[in-house]
C-alpha cells in the first residue's frame, strides 16, 4: 500500500520555450537559420505541453553489501547500496515531458521539426526535473542531493525500473508514463530515479565509460569503481 501522504504529483508545469536554450540544444547559431520556423513551432509546443512528475519519501534499509530495501521492495546494486550507506530516506521519482507533447510531436511530418520537437520535448523534461526537486527543497529539506538512474551504470540496470515503478503503483494513471516489455519508458522523454542525500559530489557519469554520450556532464573516473566502490 502506498502512503498517499509521502507521495507528491506535480502535474502541468509551467513551461516556456527559451529560445536561447533551444538554440544551444540544436547546437546552431543565434540568429539561427528557419528561426521563424522554430519559434513558431516552440509557440505550439507551449499551448499543448504539460510537464509533470512524481516524487516520494521512502525508508531505505541496508540489504547486505550490494542491496538495500526501499519501502520494502529490494534493488541489488553495489553502487546504490554504497551511496545510501547510513541514510534512513530516500526519493524515488518519476517525470516526464508528458503524453500531450510527445503525441503533439508524432503529429509532425516533417524531420526537421520532429528533431527541433525532440529538443523542446528534453527542455520540458529538464523543466518537470526541476520542479519536482524544488518541491522536494522546500517540503523535506535535504542536505546536498544527487540520483541514481536504474540503466545509467552497468551495476545498476534496467530491469530494476520495476520495482522502482511499483514503489508508486499506477505510474501511468498518475502521470502518463508507462513501461514497456523492455523496461524502456514512455514518453521516452522520461526519466526515473532515486534522489538520495550526500556530500559527495557523486554523478553516473563518473562511473560510466560510453565515450560517445551527447548527455555527459563529468568526466569518467576508471579508478572510481574500485576505490569507492570495491568493484
Amino acid at each position: 500500500m502506498i502512503a498517499q501522504e509521502t507521495l507528491h504529483r506535480i502535474e502541468a508545469v509551467p513551461f516556456r520555450v527559451e529560445v536561447g536554450a533551444l538554440l544551444r540544444a540544436l547546437q546552431v547559431a543565434d540568429p539561427a537559420p528557419f528561426m521563424d520556423d522554430i519559434e513558431h513551432l516552440a509557440g505550439e509546443a507551449e499551448t499543448v505541453a504539460r510537464p509533470k512528475g512524481l516524487y516520494k519519501l521512502a525508508a531505505v534499509d541496508a540489504l547486505g553489501d550490494d542491496a538495500v530495501a526501499i519501502d520494502g521492495a529490494t534493488f541489488t546494486s553495489r553502487i546504490l547500496r554504497v551511496n545510501v550507506d547510513g541514510l534512513h530516506r530516500v526519493f524515488p521519482f518519476v517525470a516526464t515531458c508528458g503524453v500531450e507533447l510527445e503525441q503533439w510531436s508524432r503529429g509532425l511530418d516533417d524531420m526537421m521539426r520532429q528533431f527541433w520537437a525532440d529538443a523542446i520535448k528534453e527542455l520540458a523534461l529538464r523543466r518537470a526535473v526541476a520542479e519536482l526537486a524544488h518541491h522536494l527543497n522546500e517540503t523535506y529539506h535535504p542536505a546536498k542531493r544527487a540520483a541514481m538512474n536504474p540503466g545509467s551504470v552497468e551495476d545498476w540496470p534496467l530491469a530494476q525500473q520495476g520495482p522502482l515503478f511499483g514503489l508508486f503503483g499506477d505510474v501511468a494513471g498518475l502521470i502518463g508514463v508507462e513501461l514497456s516489455d523492455s523496461l524502456l519508458m514512455s514518453p521516452i522523454k522520461s526519466v526515473s530515479g532515486i534522489w538520495f542525500e550526500t556530500d559527495k559530489d557523486y554523478q553516473n557519469c563518473r562511473l560510466c565509460p560510453r565515450a560517445q554520450c551527447p548527455s555527459r556532464r563529468a568526466e569518467y573516473d576508471p579508478h572510481l569503481l574500485e576505490g569507492e566502490y570495491g568493484l
